[in-house]
């Protein structure tokens, strides 16, 4: 099975380290603490496993058997089911430069006792993340809930290199932009698809988050309510309520940076919508020009052709006159008349002078 970690924990310790789901459910049931159960890409059989053992809901194990779900929280009577989309950057040809945004799944069963959290991503990174929680027992005593505002908090901080990253490419797509580069318009498009993946991602996290934080609060008051029944206050339940306080604090935290993400998000999207619609703006002026400069050549190429048109017809009538009285025949009208030649000399003239006078009048020539 991929599990890449199983653990018990009783007051905040890890207790014990089961070889099975089942010993994990009996251990839990035997110390009254909380497991914890970690694991990756996990096959579907491995998945309705797990699912019988903590009798999970069977759409909530479904839903994640199939993947590809979008970010939301589903409550199953005492049991959330969590998805959440982590990102990542990937260089894909090793230059040291981000090459694109892949967005992961992060599936989590949140119960009374347990969570159960599946991989299929390769952040964030869910071990060193345990590590930091098995070094603060007081956080881990607050139940499964404290898990879950560190899962949420690993998740959002993911965003963070990424909405950095994008910020960068957009001033790049700025300047790319009014240099009239044209692999500008590649840029728009991809930077686009990265900033729609990021919105699904951040922003059904805002309503999940402010819903988780409003619960926990008003439980957390309720806790508090019973510590102090009369009004006398005890060193165990003050240190309580400061873990409910610091866990709150924390939630709110990530729920404002949630916030700021998916805000940041919308304006990327406003941007990129604008910087489309400018270049196509730029792209319909330049062919605007090109267009204009293409019936200039055309009026200039038809004034050209009017002019030789003209000129050819003017040079047709001497043309024709000459090419009859070049002709070897004896017998010709006035070929031996004294005024023969002056004649087609002149008719050659005056008719190339009356197509003249025709053709300057409708501004041929």
């Amino acid at each position: 099975m991929s599990i890449m970690d199983n653990a018990v924990y009783v007051d905040g310790r890890r207790t014990a380290n089961p070889v099975s789901i089942e010993e994990t459910c009996e251990t839990t049931r035997e110390r009254g603490g909380i497991a914890w159960v970690d694991l990756a890409w996990p096959a579907p059989a491995e998945i309705e496993a797990v699912a019988a053992e903590f009798d999970l809901h069977p759409l909530a194990v479904e839903d994640a058997i199939n993947a590809h779900q979008r970010p939301k929280v589903e409550h199953y009577d005492d049991v959330l089911f969590v998805v959440l989309h982590p990102a990542r950057s990937v260089d894909d040809d090793g230059d040291g430069h981000v090459d694109r945004v892949e967005f992961g799944e992060v599936h989590a069963w949140v119960g009374p006792d347990f969570v159960v959290t599946i991989r299929r991503s390769v952040t964030p990174d869910l071990d060193a993340m345990r590590g930091r929680l098995e070094q603060d027992p007081d956080l881990l005593r607050l139940g499964p809930v404290a898990i879950l505002a560190a899962l949420l908090d690993e998740v959002v901080d993911t965003y963070r290199p990424v909405v950095s990253r994008l910020r960068g490419d957009i001033d790049q797509i700025e300047d790319q932009l009014f240099s009239r580069d044209p692999e500008v318009s590649f840029r728009i498009y991809e930077a686009t698809r990265e900033v729609i993946g990021l919105q699904r991602a951040t922003g059904p996290l805002v309503e999940m988050l402010q819903d988780l934080y409003d619960a926990k609060r008003e439980y957390a008051d309720e806790q508090s309510v019973a510590a102090h029944p009369d009004d006398t206050a005890r060193p165990d339940a003050d240190a309580q309520d400061h873990r409910w306080v610091e866990l709150l604090r924390s939630l709110r935290n990530v729920l404002d940076h949630a916030i700021k993400h998916a805000e940041t998000a919308e304006t990327f999207r406003s941007l990129l919508t604008n910087a489309l619609n400018v270049h196509s703006t730029l792209v319909t002026q330049e062919q605007n020009e090109e267009s204009r400069r293409m019936t200039e050549i055309s009026l200039k190429q038809d004034e050209q052709m009017k002019k030789i048109s003209a000129w050819a017809a003017i040079l047709f009538a001497p043309t024709l006159v000459g090419t009859i009285y070049g002709m070897n025949f004896d017998h010709m009208p006035e070929l031996h008349w004294t005024f023969g030649y002056p004649l087609a000399i002149g008719g050659m003239i005056g008719l190339g002078g009356i197509f003249y006078g025709l053709f300057k009048r409708v501004g041929w020539l």
